[in-house]
């Protein structure tokens, strides 16, 4: 087949957001291609919001028939939080037929170069935007978000990552030159003369294997970054949450297909029930990239067993804010609060412990105990949540009965300073809808230590009474150093206070926001400008995106000849 897309269109039309990108994250300032606002497609061809739905809704009962070789059955199965059937079959690959499929289009797409990997990438970024609000249903259903949460991490904050990973890839493969022509100077004699040519070239096949939270969020840094240093890309999503990683695939089999190169650069590994197929993939001899988001567990053993690949893991962390003292209380407790209930904690930037001096803290309104300061924040959730549709919105479905049962299990853990209340959701009434918990713990305490010291997914936060800011403060150190962790948020009016704590975070390799009282929060990161995660503690061995997350995908392979 012809190509329909010739690089020389696609340098024209991508190069210009290439660009952009590129300058973003060197001077990590707010840009994003993406709209945020649904209002913002439906011009230019998109798909708007009615049209959207109706993409999704004729999505259920079909088979998503991606052409690949070696299908060998078809698998389905997703149940949406929201108590619905999504009713899509998938093609389940014989990976005996499909690896060796992937691996013959490899030399075409190494040998097309960086800049016309990276316009492929944008051109199939693009063609996913042009069909965000099909893509946020799909999301939305999967992961169990809220719609408008779905629509913006699940669609255009996701794509903002993906093309953050093709600008940083960008960078690392043209960061040596093409050709050199290199002379050593001989004295008297003829001077050493070579001619020398330095070629990217891929690993070899990587392995994503997706997550059930945010399968587009967390998929496409891995998924771009890959495919943009040259490597074929094996999508594995979870059970639960394969549609919108499946799409992800089938848009980008087409692309490359139209721009001339083999499909099978990207392609879709769905699993039986039961079958768990990731560790039989992680350890095949093709696989030489692995990335991961999920359980400490199995990136615990995906690190200690896929010896053949690089693997990149976000895995879990305990996530601490300290409150040393307040300049704008109220503004405090009300970004907490929205921190706490945002997809019913379901991410894993959502702070769990919040570190409160047992003797109180100051604030422009005058003194509070560690008492007051936690009836004050479980008042602000309340506040927050009191109306149900505004519940619904902001925390969405409880993803899977684990979380559940984790949040139903905190209340026996300590003094409940807010309990978890249940929320009818009038528009899917089969939702598990949940406000958050918020449980008083002692620092003190090794009972209550082995609580607040293990990570509990979901809508569980615990308040720890230490006996000093000091206190807290080696408290997070010692967190975040054997536990890990993906944020950390800290309120304080003291200088030498703030410089501990980011001393702190500085040794131990941890992202850390301060005194946010206002529309950003410590679980929010924007692409192009915010890390997420460190790479440098045990919540995570690699960040979204620096050059570290995609310098080694390649390598560069030298061949030089006498001039």
């Amino acid at each position: 087949m012809a190509a329909e897309l010739t690089a020389h269109e696609l340098i024209t039309k991508h190069r210009p957001t290439l660009d952009q990108a590129l300058e973003a994250i060197r001077t990590r300032a707010y840009w994003s291609p993406h709209p945020e606002h649904p209002k913002a497609y439906g011009e230019n061809g998109s798909l708007d919001m009615a049209a959207g739905k109706a993409a999704f809704d004729a999505l259920s009962g079909t088979r998503l028939d991606l052409g690949q070789p070696g299908t060998d059955g078809w698998v389905g199965g997703e149940v949406s939080p929201y108590g619905i059937e999504l009713g899509v079959e998938y093609p389940h690959a014989d990976v005996d037929v499909l690896l060796p499929a992937m691996r013959a289009g490899q030399k075409a797409w190494r040998d097309a170069g960086a800049e016309v990997r990276a316009v492929v990438c944008l051109e199939i970024l693009g063609r996913i935007s042009d069909r965000t609000h099909e893509f946020a249903h799909a999301v939305m259903h999967t992961s169990g978000q809220a719609f408008m949460m779905a629509f913006q991490a699940g669609g255009p904050h996701a794509q903002d990552r993906g093309l953050e990973a093709v600008a940083y890839a960008y960078v690392e493969q043209v960061r040596t030159p093409d050709t050199a022509e290199w002379t050593k100077p001989q004295g008297k004699r003829d001077p050493l003369a070579l001619t020398k040519q330095f070629t990217p070239v891929p690993r070899g096949i990587a392995l994503l294997i997706g997550c059930n939270t945010f399968p587009t969020w967390n998929g496409y840094p891995g998924l771009f970054a890959s495919l943009a240093t040259g490597n074929a890309v094996l999508v594995k999503p979870h059970p639960r949450a394969v549609l919108p990683l499946a799409l992800t695939v089938q848009v980008a089999r087409q692309v490359l297909t139209e721009a001339g190169f083999d499909p099978n650069l990207v392609a879709l590994a769905a699993e039986r029930p039961g079958e768990g197929i990731a560790k039989t993939l992680a350890t095949r001899p093709e696989i030489r990239i692995i990335d991961y988001t999920g359980s400490t567990a199995f990136g615990d053993w995906l690190e200690a067993n896929a010896r053949q690949a690089q693997v990149y893991t976000e895995k879990a962390g305990v996530n601490t804010v300290l409150v040393d003292s307040a300049a704008n209380y109220k503004g405090m407790l009300a970004n907490l609060a929205f921190s706490l209930s945002l997809y019913s904690g379901q991410m894993c930037t959502t702070p769990q412990n919040l570190l409160i001096p047992r003797d109180g803290i100051r604030t422009d309104e005058g003194p509070k105990t560690f008492d007051e300061v936690v009836a004050d924040l479980a008042h602000a959730v309340d506040g927050l949540l009191g109306d149900d549709a505004r519940a619904n919105a902001l925390l969405g479905a409880i993803v899977n009965p684990d979380v559940k049962s984790r949040l139903e299990a905190a209340a026996g853990l300590g003094e409940v300073a807010l309990a978890s209340r249940e929320i009818t959701n009038p528009e899917f009434p089969g939702a598990v809808v949940r406000s958050p918990v918020i449980v008083k713990l002692d620092g003190a305490k090794p009972d209550d230590e082995a609580a607040y010291m293990s990570e509990c997914f979901g809508p569980v936060s615990f308040a720890v009474a230490v006996d000093s800011t000091a206190d807290g403060v080696e408290l997070l150190r010692r967190t975040v150093r054997e536990k890990g962790a993906m944020t950390v948020g800290a309120y304080t009016t003291n200088e030498e206070v703030e410089q501990s704590v980011q001393e702190v975070c500085l040794e131990e390799a941890a992202q850390l926001s301060l005194n946010l009282t206002g529309g950003v929060y410590v679980n929010q990161t924007a692409a192009f400008s915010d890390f997420h995660g460190s790479g440098g503690n045990p919540a995570a061995n690699a960040a979204l995106c620096d050059g570290a997350f995609v310098a080694n995908r390649f390598r560069v392979i030298e061949v030089r000849r006498e001039a």
